[in-house]
């Protein structure tokens, strides 16, 4: 196997550019669009169990259909291609699902219910989001597959910077228009932008690397069956439990503050109480100000985001020279830091620094827990691995989606006359609690 240089490493990366540029908007902006069709916060929380069920379920199960799949393009390439072009469907349709509601209603002359548009974007979230984990999980794969085994580490800091730069630019367009053109870009249009990314990074990146030509074995029965690649995953190594207990953790830290940060800005930062319920005149005297919070939440994402894009190589190098243990004991110890300051946080100024600080953070969680892992892979169980792997990033999120979204809900307090407000601050100083705890049990995690 051929080592990879930087223009190889680059084209590899490029589809999970435009990956991580359509979760990204959907991070962002799903929150304004399903809470303006009337999602409260817990209803909300509701809304994103789209992704971590989908991730627990379509990841391991791809990713074991990924090992085992003979095509004349590859055993990867279909998925990646084939979720991206179905997830940008759906990117099209969400910021649209009132009017696709409308539509069906006079189409077939039945008197949808008011929540009908709210109904339509969850469907489509759950659509994207299980597309994106089509792609995602063999995506993955494809680094022990095309990659020598001493690159590991830098090809996963090649993703994380994809991750960076494809959040940055998906963040940072609208707030750039504003300020550079004072033209604010609509919500559907920023999600047509993402849509194309998807598909036009995922088209590069299978056109440019090619799949070696494995033999897959006709007896994999034993492959198939979950529970048995369960078992033999736990089965790699006592060290396996420990990283994926830190990834579990760890992801409900990291969830906290990639769900709620939208609503966080809105609502706490620039002070607009809940909106869901109140009538069409009130909403219009806060119109511009949701704006503001929202724009403001796209440029903290597009400086989080920027910082993982510049620390994401130096991480992968300071990990080869100094092992990823302590490197990713330290970014995560930078990310509590810049949680706790948020939580308390009353100036505009230091929340965007406190973002940066966290950027830190998000770099070597998107690297660093993978290329701990990869070292325990078999060959031509890849995908199935990285499925399995993914259960313990997708189920936080169920955590984080159902109890702290309950939580927040219960965390009332009055904001003017008829109106309430919630503590959304309070997701940081969880996710806070949990990224210890996965610091402690990196720790102790034998490299």
């Amino acid at each position: 196997m051929k080592r990879f240089n930087t223009v190889q490493f680059l084209n590899f990366a490029l589809g999970f550019f435009g990956l991580q540029f359509a979760w990204q908007m959907r991070i962002i902006l799903s929150g304004p669009v399903t809470e303006s069709l009337g999602a409260s916060p817990f209803l909300y929380g509701l809304i994103w169990l789209a992704g971590p069920f989908t991730g627990m379920v379509v990841q391991p199960l791809v990713g074991a259909l990924s090992d085992n799949t003979v095509s004349p393009f590859g055993r990867r390439r279909p998925y990646l291609l084939g979720g991206a072009i179905i997830a940008s469907i759906a990117l099209w349709i969400f910021p649209n699902s009132q009017n696709v509601a409308i539509y069906l209603e006079s189409l077939t002359g039945i008197e949808f219910p008011i929540w009908a548009g709210l109904f339509v974007a969850a469907i489509m979230i759950w659509i994207i989001d299980a597309c994106i984990n089509v792609a995602q999980g063999p995506y993955r794969a494809l680094i022990p597959d095309v990659v020598p085994g001493e690159q590991h580490s830098v090809a996963n800091s090649y993703i994380s910077l994809a991750i960076g730069l494809g959040s940055v630019v998906a963040a940072g367009t609208a707030p750039f228009l504003n300020w550079a053109f004072h033209y604010q870009m609509s919500i559907t249009a920023q999600f047509i932008m993402a849509a194309l990314a998807f598909t036009l990074g995922m088209l590069w990146t299978c056109f440019w690397i090619k799949e070696p030509n494995l033999k897959i074995e006709k007896n994999t029965a034993d492959k198939q069956n979950f529970w048995t690649a369960l078992k033999e995953f736990f089965a790699l190594s006592p060290e396996v439990s420990k990283i994926c207990i830190m990834q579990f953790f760890t992801w409900i830290g990291t969830m906290c503050m990639l769900i709620f940060f939208t609503q966080y800005s809105v609502h706490t930062l620039f002070q607009v109480p809940d909106l869901t319920t109140a009538a069409e005149s009130v909403k219009v005297l806060y119109e511009d100000t949701v704006v503001q919070g929202t724009n403001f939440s796209s440029v903290c994402f597009a400086i989080f985001n920027l910082i993982c894009f510049l620390v994401a190589i130096p991480i992968g190098i300071l990990a080869g020279k100094y092992g990823n243990k302590k490197v990713h004991i330290i970014s995560l110890i930078t990310m509590i830091l810049a949680y706790l300051g948020m939580a308390f946080a009353k100036s505009i100024n230091s929340v965007m620094f406190l973002m940066g600080l966290a950027g830190i953070g998000w770099a070597s969680i998107c690297a660093l827990p993978f290329a701990m892992l990869s070292r325990y892979i078999k060959k031509g169980t890849e995908g199935s691995v990285m499925g399995i792997f993914n259960i313990f990033i997708a189920g936080p999120q169920v955590f984080v989606c159902t109890l702290v979204a309950w939580f927040i809900s219960k965390c009332i307090f009055t904001a003017g006359e008829n109106l309430v407000n919630y503590h959304w601050e309070y997701a940081f100083i969880v996710g806070a609690v949990c990224l210890s705890i996965a610091a402690l049990i990196t720790y102790s995690v034998k490299e």
